[in-house]
Parts: structure tokens; C-alpha cells; sequence
């Protein structure tokens, strides 16, 4: 094996289960022909095979033809490898499936794109190799499953070891392609490995594409995995701290802590022999570069069933994962001495729709129950406290709060088109017995997917009084032409609301976020798809916004049917459609996905897929 030492096999009668050696099947004059049977924990890598002839006249050493290479892989099908999954359906789905869908957006308006993992494709194998031998990766620690997996989660981000995805969170990417315009992971692998430098761009969903990549080549199952309501907590308190002036407004210098609308990582399966019994099974890793593990960026891989459990002390880095997904929003209000006073908890405020692509089918599977009790489930509280008593602040999810009558709900409109106007509205119910008065302060920011929020662009106050088990309506407009400058990528938007209730002195806090939905691709294969044969597929877009969308690009590819390819198409006018047609020659036969996106300077995540069933020749 390369950078590895000699592997002797014994010529043996019957082969042992997981075990190296060698046995003669058939013996012809001068030809013997060997079975060759290899070792469940070996390296995975390659492998350069040599034969010895030993007979009464000496021994002859067979030379070795270095053009031929032996990878060998994790073998999710043998009962004696530590990857070993008992669920033929699973294993289809987890290691051989090619296509796969990223969910993306807000709790409330999830979307999804097609992804191509492409595991298959010519280049692939070697470029997964070459990401092995980079991250330094001893012989004996490339049969362990626990040690490949902390490298993937590593070697994929750029951090300390110019990896193959290079981060960015920027509003543009002059020197590199735009993270929503990749649509697999096949041309991402291939230009790390060409070049041997860090590819320019990803964020969460690449990261996350290119493990599940990565993962499936090797033969470990994996998948893709989206929770909606993200926390990231920077300080290691286990919850997600939010913080507020004497007048309730927003200390942006101090809310070093956020919720990402969505975040992507991935889930493997392998046993963990390093761990006391139950904890094997799905584990999640972390590839995009958020917080250091052990002085390195990289996470996991982590028991899905400690971070249900709230059990932090259980390896790799369960206490940040435990926060992303079950962690309390805790608001708190400055007061006249400078010290914080917590006054508002919101205990669902995070980790929901924890979803992936579903078992033999493009519908979305929902495993937020693996991850995590029911909301307000004694089950899901108990855990929670079991977390916190590790984190620096234990008593922050303890301490007694006023009570509240009134109680504030927020509302955005689902599905709305990119250049349409928003309807936002807040909802106070008065739950007490007397009139209830107070002041409301609302503001629209855009921000980020992963919570980071630009100034806000839209501020209102109003004055609201509420009749005893009144529910009132406090609604906003926010126009197309007061947001459309400020968009980003992901067309996502901040409503923060707070105020003070007159009466009592009950602080109200609420974020929520909410999308603005892009146009998607049409896409149309014509005729039928037979292996060898040209086929034509046509793609159409039809600006929706009434200004011209400048250096329009669209990327496709698909495993088995088309390499990874850029078409540029220039300007598009306002409402204008633009349609261009690609024509591929099939490589391999089943169902198939024929995917592409469109970016330009004005508007990106765009993008569609067609199923193509090709037949054999």
C-alpha cells in the first residue's frame, strides 16, 4: 500500500471472515488463479499487488505494474467491518446513490435543490485518496472508521490545512464561484485534485455535499442533513444568548451567539467500539469551519443518541452539536448598574425539521426524532438540564422568570415571489384579566442564512392596548422596492420585535426569519435516454424582476449523463426569458439527475432537475 508497509498473505485452505489471505481456485498448466480475501480492518487506500513463485529451483518475484492500483474500500455489506449496515434499502440509498436532495430555507418555507454526489465518476476515487494521504492519515488509522471521518470533516473545509473548500460568507465572490451556483460535488473534487489548492467557494450545503461525496466513495454510509433554526453558541454556556439595551432594543455588539435559518452537516454509520455500548450507529460530523475541536476545525463524528440525550460528556464535540439543536434562547435586559437580567426564555427556539433525503425516494424525510425529544416532552427538558450543568453558565435555564400574560406570536407570508411585496404580522394575545397597554418596536433586517444580520433597513413603533382575552393584529408591509437593494443570496430577513407592557413591566422579545422565494429552472429532456446515444435537454428561465439581471451563468452536470459544465448566456432583461439547450451522451444505465443552476450579479439561487431514466444500449 502506498506510505504503508507489506502485507504478507498466507496461502490458506479456507478463507477466515475479515481476515487476510489467499487461496488457489484453479490451477490450468502454467496458470494458477488465486482468491484473494481481504482483512475487514484494513487501511482503506490503495494497494499494489505482488506475487512470489517459490518452487525446488528458487523463487521468482512477479514484477509489479505500477499502472495497476487495488482500492480497497470500507465494506458496508461485511458483517465484520466496523460500517457494517443491515438494511439493503439503506445501503442503496446511503453508499450507491448518486443524486440527492439539500433542503435549504426557514422552518416555515423549506426548499430544496438537487445535488449530484457523483461518487462514481471518473477522477472521483483518486481525489478522495489524495484528500486522505493530505490530511496525514497513518496506515492503521485508515482501517477506523471514528479517525477517517475526523479527517473528512477537516481535510473538506480550507482551515489549517487548505483543504478542498475554501469558506465565504461575503456579499460576492469576484475571485470564485458563488456557493448557490455549485450543483455537485463531482467539479469540486476534481479541480482540489488537479490544482491542489482550496476551492473557491462553499458554505454549509457544499461542505456538506462534498462529505456525503466523499463518505459514499469510501463505502461508508452516509447522507446530508438540514436543521432548520441552527444555533451556534460561541461561548460554550449551551444556550443561545440574546441581549437588549434598558429600552429592549438589540445590543448587536454583544450578540456574539446565533441561529442560523438552516445549517448542513452529515450523518455516517459505524460502530464505536471507543464508547460504552449504544452508541453506535448514525453519528454526526461538521465540515464547515465554525469552532476548533481539539485545536483543529473539524466535528464529530458524535452518537446522534448522546446529543438526544443532552450527554455532553460523550465524544466528539457533542456539546456544540447539543446547541445547534436543542439549545433555550435566552433574552436579557441591561439594567441601570450594568448588569444583565435574564427576562425571557424561549425554549423551542431552536433545532426543528432536522431533515434528509428520504429512503428510495425524492421526498423529504423528517428526523428531528433522533436528534431530539418532543418539544416540552419531560423527556426533552431533562436532557436539556442534563447538558446545561456542563456549561459554563448552569443555572442559566433554571432560574424562575415573572409570568406572563401576554403572549406574542410572529407571521410572515409563505412562498412569496422575489419582487413581490411582504405582508409581516405580530400577533398579541392578552391572557390576563385587566387592559393591557404597550409599546412595540419592529425592524426589518436582511441577513445571512447563518444569522448574521445587516443593518436594518425598515423600523416601526407603534402604541398597542389590548382588551382582556383580546388577541390583536400589529401588521407591517414591507415593500419590494425598500428591500430589493439590501438582498443577499439567500433572500432571507430578520423581523426582530420587543417592547414593554405599561402595567406589569413584561419585556416581549421575538425574532423570526423568513424568505423570499426564487424562481426555479424548467428543464425538459427530449426523446429517450439510451447509454451512447445524444439526447438534448432544454433549460428555461424566466426573469421575474424588472431590472436586467447582468453575467448570467448557468452550471449543470448530472452522474452518468453529463460531466460538470458552464454555460454563459450574458444579460437578461427585465422579464425576459432566456433558454438554452445541452446536449449529453448517457454513460450509465437506472434513473439519473439532470441538474443546473443560474447566478447573476443581481439574482442567484436558482435552480432545477429533471429525473432521466436512461436504458442499456
Amino acid at each position: 500500500m502506498a506510505n504503508g508497509q507489506p502485507i504478507t498473505l498466507p496461502l490458506i485452505k479456507e478463507f477466515d471472515e475479515g481476515g487476510w489471505g489467499c487461496q488457489v481456485s484453479d490451477v490450468s498448466g502454467q496458470k494458477v488463479m488465486l482468491w484473494v480475501n481481504t482483512s475487514a480492518q484494513a487501511p482503506v487506500g490503495k494497494y499494489q499487488l505482488s506475487v512470489r513463485t517459490q518452487c525446488p529451483g528458487g523463487s521468482y518475484a512477479h514484477p509489479t505494474d505500477s499502472s495497476l492500483k487495488v482500492y480497497l474500500l470500507f465494506n458496508p455489506w461485511c458483517r465484520m467491518d466496523a460500517v457494517f449496515m443491515d438494511n439493503e434499502a439503506w445501503l442503496q440509498e446511503y453508499v450507491l446513490n448518486e443524486n440527492g436532495r439539500i433542503y435549504y430555507g426557514t422552518e416555515y418555507q423549506i426548499g430544496e435543490r438537487s445535488w449530484s454526489y457523483g461518487q462514481f465518476d471518473k477522477g472521483v476515487l483518486d481525489a478522495v485518496m489524495y484528500i486522505l494521504d493530505r490530511g496525514g492519515l497513518s496506515p492503521t488509522s485508515r482501517g477506523d472508521p471514528i479517525s477517517v471521518t475526523r479527517v473528512i470533516s477537516a481535510m473538506v473545509n480550507s482551515m489549517d490545512d487548505n483543504g478542498v473548500i475554501a469558506g465565504s460568507w461575503a456579499d460576492d465572490y469576484p475571485d470564485g464561484v458563488n456557493p448557490v451556483a455549485w450543483v455537485g460535488s463531482v467539479d469540486i473534487l476534481l479541480r482540489f485534485h488537479q490544482t491542489g489548492s482550496s476551492v473557491k467557494y462553499g458554505q454549509c450545503w457544499v461542505f456538506a455535499g462534498v462529505t456525503t461525496t466523499v463518505l459514499r466513495c469510501l463505502g461508508i454510509p452516509g447522507r446530508t442533513i438540514t436543521n432548520f433554526a441552527s444555533a451556534h453558541d460561541t461561548d460554550g454556556n449551551l444556550t443561545f444568548d440574546v441581549y437588549f439595551d434598558e429600552n429592549m432594543k438589540p445590543l448587536e455588539d454583544k450578540n456574539s451567539d446565533s441561529v442560523w435559518n438552516y445549517h448542513c452537516w452529515n450523518d455516517c454509520w459505524m460502530t464505536r467500539p471507543d464508547l460504552p455500548p449504544g452508541y453506535s450507529g448514525w453519528q454526526a460530523i461538521d465540515a464547515t469551519p465554525q469552532e476548533t475541536s481539539s485545536g483543529t476545525y473539524c466535528c464529530g463524528p458524535c452518537p446522534l443518541l448522546a446529543i438526544k440525550n443532552g450527554l455532553v460528556n460523550i465524544k466528539y464535540d457533542t456539546p456544540f452539536l447539543f446547541s445547534e439543536v436543542n439549545s433555550d434562547k435566552v433574552f436579557y435586559q441591561r439594567m441601570a448598574n450594568g448588569q444583565f437580567k435574564k427576562v425571557h426564555v424561549e425554549e423551542r427556539a431552536v433545532g426543528h425539521c432536522i431533515s434528509t433525503k428520504a429512503v428510495g425516494s425524492y421526498a423529504r424525510e423528517d428526523i428531528t426524532y433522533l436528534y431530539k425529544y418532543p418539544e416540552g416532552s419531560a423527556e426533552e427538558r431533562n436532557s436539556v438540564r442534563t447538558a446545561a450543568q456542563y456549561g459554563n453558565k448552569p443555572m442559566a435555564v433554571a432560574e424562575p422568570l415573572q409570568t406572563e400574560d401576554i403572549v406574542m406570536t410572529v407571521e410572515s407570508q409563505d412562498g412569496v415571489l422575489t419582487g413581490s411585496d411582504i405582508n409581516v404580522r405580530v400577533l398579541l394575545n392578552n391572557r390576563s384579566s385587566s387592559r393591557r397597554s404597550l409599546s412595540l418596536t419592529m425592524s426589518v433586517a436582511v441577513m445571512y442564512y447563518n444569522g448574521v444580520c445587516k443593518e436594518s433597513f425598515k423600523n416601526d413603533t407603534r402604541n398597542v392596548s389590548i382588551n382582556p382575552g383580546e388577541t390583536k393584529s400589529v401588521g407591517m408591509l414591507v415593500s419590494y422596492n425598500e428591500y430589493r437593494t439590501h438582498l443577499l443570496d439567500q433572500a432571507a430577513m430578520m423581523l426582530t420585535v420587543s417592547g414593554i407592557v405599561q402595567e406589569t413591566g413584561q419585556k416581549l422579545a421575538k425574532q423570526h426569519t423568513f424568505r423570499i422565494r426564487t424562481p426555479d429552472l424548467d428543464i425538459k429532456v427530449h426523446g429517450e435516454a439510451v447509454v451512447g446515444q445524444q439526447i438534448t435537454a432544454t433549460i428555461v428561465f424566466q426573469n421575474p424582476l424588472e431590472i436586467v439581471l447582468h453575467n448570467a451563468v448557468f452550471h449543470v452536470e448530472g452522474p452518468g449523463l453529463q460531466r460538470p459544465k458552464t454555460v454563459p448566456v450574458g444579460d437578461i432583461g427585465p422579464r425576459k426569458t432566456v433558454s438554452i439547450q445541452e446536449n449529453f451522451t448517457p454513460q450509465r444505465p437506472g434513473p439519473r439527475q439532470f441538474i443546473a443552476s443560474l447566478e447573476s450579479n443581481e439574482l442567484s439561487q436558482v435552480h432545477g432537475s429533471t429525473e432521466v431514466v436512461v436504458r442499456s444500449s
